[in-house]
């Protein structure tokens, strides 16, 4: 799985539609292997990026949890340690 995809679920504040589209072109650059399509390619490549976003805005609207929302800066701040230790970097 590509590293930048993020979990998107969950969330406080919610992601947004931006945050969604990210993800999608993230996704959409993974499987076809372009980071930017030629110009004979880059109608396809927008549909796929605007149909994986849509699908995902759904599937996020549709999902379920008794759980509490992540707080997004936290988890970004446990990251940044993660990969601190990891890297030894301060």
């Amino acid at each position: 799985m590509c590293r930048n995809i993020r979990t998107l679920y969950n969330y406080d504040p919610p992601s947004t539609a931006a945050d969604i589209e990210a993800a999608a072109l993230q996704y959409v650059r993974k499987v076809s292997g372009y980071k930017k399509p030629s110009a004979l390619n880059e109608a396809a490549f927008d549909r796929a990026v605007a149909d994986v976003a849509q699908a995902t805005a759904a599937l996020l609207a549709s999902l379920q949890t008794v759980a509490s929302p992540r707080n997004r800066e936290a988890e970004i701040a446990k990251a940044r340690a993660r990969n601190a230790k990891r890297f030894g970097r301060v």
